[in-house]
């Protein structure tokens, strides 16, 4: 009884613990230990019908390398063995299968035979996001309204068959990324073509009068500067696309990418400062000055212009815009709050403001003509720099955009 009670202890600090130990420890070793020691992650008695369930040796060795995400369940459901994907993805909790559509493919899999594959999407679950994404949520929530903090969907293929009359695999291949980029791709198509066409139209336009043996100098000067516009606007388009392809992949923290966090803050508002000031707005940028952080300059900087152009942009003249530089509650994460006293945004649009080429509904003479990119930029530059945004807001009450980062340790 008391090895019994041992065993159990065991297996139960095993199942709290094994999608941290995922996190340093690839699929394969994992999967080499529970085959070595015929490890049952349930916890159940270890009697004789147990012995059924066990995966033999070479079977879990194979599931280990396949590219594929391998989950083993038996005819009670019940997961024998998960790659450590499976937990992060959001498909198996507690050594259980909890995505509704998987359930469903196993039992009809189990009914019918054959095969059946699906696509799906989930979110990471909560055990594995990192705690400052909860603390920079609860912050963002200190006044009248509502804070929103954005995530990453998972997009994945699965497909599920059976391997043994008592036993059904399911076979997960996380596709994210390519459908990011798939989506970066058609977005551009659908939303930016007018954006292009239109200083190809003007430059049409300027080529055809300054072609005319009666030119109107006066005509001219104005479709010049009309190209001149436009150019820019294009150019400020592509370097928006840039970042955004860039801010897709994750930085990895490390010596030659540790920065002083309000130096790079200063350095991004200095770029902003003249559109402030010629719109009368000030700017104040104060803060801790000792917080570092692991980031790429170009990244963090654009996504702090963003935040800080928008705040300038939907603020009244002789207003202000408040940057702030300081360190979490927890110690352990820097936070970026750019705060404004601006039109604010509608409960409505706050869940989609940080989507590619989402443009809210209140759009003024100045911000119009945007098409919708930057809030996308901050949002993807935060996700791969380990961090998060969130946004505080209200109508006629202004804005708060909070950026956390963890600190370089």
């Amino acid at each position: 009884m008391i090895l019994i009670a041992f065993i159990a202890i065991i297996a139960k600090i095993y199942n709290w613990a094994y999608p941290f130990i995922s996190r340093y420890i690839n699929a394969d070793t994992i999967a080499h230990w529970r085959a070595r020691i015929g490890f049952r992650p349930s916890g159940r008695d270890d009697d004789d019908d147990d012995d059924d369930d066990d995966l033999d040796y070479e079977t879990i060795r194979l599931l280990a390398v396949l590219p594929s995400t391998s989950i083993v369940v038996n005819d009670d459901d019940e997961v024998l063995i998960a790659g450590p994907a499976a937990y992060r993805l959001g498909i198996v909790d507690d050594e259980t299968i909890v995505n509704d559509r998987v359930l469903a493919a196993i039992h009809s899999v189990r009914e019918s035979g054959g095969k059946r594959s699906c696509e799906l999407m989930t979110e990471t679950a909560k055990r594995f996001a990192d705690p400052f994404v909860i603390n920079a949520d609860e912050e963002s929530e200190t006044r009248d309204g509502e804070g929103n903090v954005v995530s990453r969907p998972n997009w994945l293929k699965v497909t599920v068959g059976q391997i043994a009359d008592d036993k059904t695999v399911v076979l997960i291949d996380d596709v994210s990324e390519e459908r990011r980029f798939a989506q970066v791709r058609e977005d551009f198509v659908a939303n930016v073509t007018e954006q292009l066409l239109r200083p190809t139209k003007a430059l049409e336009t300027l080529g055809e009068d300054l072609e005319q043996d009666d030119v109107d100098i006066d005509r001219i000067m104005v479709e010049a500067s009309q190209v001149r516009e436009y150019a820019a606007h294009m150019g400020h388009l592509v370097a928006d696309l840039l970042l955004l392809i860039k801010a897709q992949q994750k930085v990895v923290p490390g010596k030659d990418n540790e920065v002083n966090l309000l130096a790079e803050v200063r350095h991004a508002a200095d770029g902003v400062r003249a559109a402030a000031e010629a719109k009368n707005v000030r700017l104040v940028v104060n803060g801790d000055d000792s917080l570092m952080v692991h980031a790429e300059s170009e990244q963090l900087q654009g996504a702090v212009v963003k935040l800080i152009e928008n705040a300038v942009e939907y603020s009244p003249s002789k207003s202000a815009v408040g940057v702030a530089v300081s360190r979490s509650k927890d110690g352990k994460h820097a936070v970026i709050r750019v705060v404004d006293q601006g039109c604010g945004i509608s409960r409505e649009d706050q869940p989609r403001i940080f989507e590619r080429f989402y443009r809210g509904g209140n759009q003024t003479s100045v911000t119009k003509d945007g098409v919708g990119l930057g809030l996308a930029i901050v949002k993807h530059v935060a996700l791969t720099h380990h961090g998060s945004v969130s946004v505080w807001s209200a109508p006629r009450k202004g804005s708060t955009f909070t950026f956390t980062l963890p600190l370089a340790q």
